[in-house]
């Protein structure tokens, strides 16, 4: 137990990427709206987070570079390289924006509960002034701490919740193994899969592993730090859906209405330690998408400047603004965050099928490469983040 805590690491940043505002919302309102027939699909993207991050983060430790930069020097045409890395940077700029807007949401959402309505539209500019100054003196681990903190208590508490809700547990365990998908749930599925298989996240990973480790014999201590993270946090989303299964309501617009989940444990208080959960949760997000976002411009096109590269700065405060700017549209917080959830959903097969083609590499990864049983398991999971995606778009353009 020891060795394990002292080898958790990079898979916690991403464990707390993921379960930010977006994912609280999400979960919530698949169990208010459906309420434990989704904890299948949540469980479905935990085993598939795990795989994808196992391979993203041992990419990252064996070669020791950034993916994206793995897979510019095993694209040898020209044509086909420059496709490519413009394919992943606008795949990620463009994700990672719409997250961004999510994140910045749900931070305003916390923000409203804890200091009330926002007339004058100034919480999305309080909050991108805050993740800008964080991201640009390059020093933001001691905030990091504490927000993660912040995010650890939330945790705790919707695992109290969740017991205190008193779950039926013939109906769990129905809702966990017997999945059920039909057009009223499409694009909650798939707005569950996009919050917990977080496309940047696999950039990310592979750029953060290397940080920590650097010798082939880490990999162990890397599947150690993965699993144990992601498991940890899929545990969470799947008591935040728990939780909110008993909301009284059908369609959740507002924080008060996401704090009913938490009333059981906290009463009157619930909408503040919400607010609270969603504000640190939001802020670290607001963070992760942007940085990982500019560690892939940076990998494409090979600057070695690293976080006080001013190109590297120029990223990260484009992906930010666009998201202050889409959250100052007047768009529902809650449909921004479920929007790029969906976002997320689509992007997803763009960037598994690459990742896929790498960890297949011989020259790549030499006797680390992909295990049929992996590469089974991955091929499954590229035909259902296919599915959903094309299903997804269909379903959004039938809505409007």
């Amino acid at each position: 137990m020891k060795n394990i805590f002292r080898n958790i690491g990079p898979g916690t940043l991403v464990a707390a990427a993921f379960i930010g505002p977006g994912t609280v919302t999400v979960c919530t309102l698949a169990g208010a709206e459906f309420g434990y027939s989704l904890l299948w699909a949540m469980l479905v993207s935990i085993l598939a987070t795990i795989i994808l991050q196992e391979m993203s983060s041992r990419v990252g430790i064996i070669t020791q570079k950034g993916l994206p930069q793995v897979i510019r020097e095993n694209i040898s045409r020209p044509f086909f390289r420059v496709t490519a890395l413009l394919l992943i940077i606008s795949a990620i700029v463009i994700g990672n924006s719409a997250y961004e807007g999510g994140n910045i949401s749900g931070a305003v959402l916390g923000m409203e509960a804890i200091f009330g309505r926002d007339t004058q539209n100034t919480y999305p500019l309080i909050i991108g002034v805050l993740a800008a100054a964080i991201l640009l003196i390059g020093n933001y681990k001691t905030l990091e701490r504490i927000l993660v903190f912040l995010v650890l208590v939330m945790s705790v508490s919707f695992m109290i919740t969740a017991v205190l809700t008193g779950p039926k547990l013939g109906e769990l365990v129905n809702g966990l193994f017997i999945p059920v998908v039909n057009d009223s749930n499409l694009l909650m599925v798939a707005a569950l899969v996009g919050t917990t298989v977080v496309p940047y996240n696999l950039f990310l990973h592979a750029s953060l592993v290397k940080e920590r480790w650097n010798a082939e014999g880490d990999l162990k201590a890397s599947r150690i730090d993965t699993v144990v993270s992601i498991a940890l946090g899929g545990i969470v989303s799947m008591c935040i859906i728990i939780s909110s299964a008993n909301i009284d309501t059908e369609k959740v617009t507002s924080v008060i209405e996401l704090a009913q989940g938490l009333e059981p444990l906290f009463g009157n208080a619930a909408g503040f330690v919400l607010g609270m959960g969603l504000f640190s949760a939001g802020i670290t997000s607001a963070v992760t998408a942007p940085l990982a976002a500019a560690y892939v411009a940076g990998s494409c096109f090979g600057w070695s400047g690293g976080l006080k590269d001013n190109r590297f700065r120029a990223v990260w405060l484009l992906v930010l603004c666009i998201g202050v700017l889409v959250q100052t549209l007047n768009i529902q917080p809650v449909e921004l965050i479920k929007f790029a959830q969906v976002a997320n959903g689509i992007l997803l097969p763009v960037i598994a099928i690459f990742l896929f083609w790498i960890v297949n590499k011989k020259n790549v990864l030499a006797k680390y490469s992909n295990t049929v049983i992996q590469n089974i398991l991955t091929f499954i999971i590229v035909l259902f983040a296919i599915f959903l995606g094309i299903k997804s778009v269909v379903k959004v353009f039938e809505l409007f």
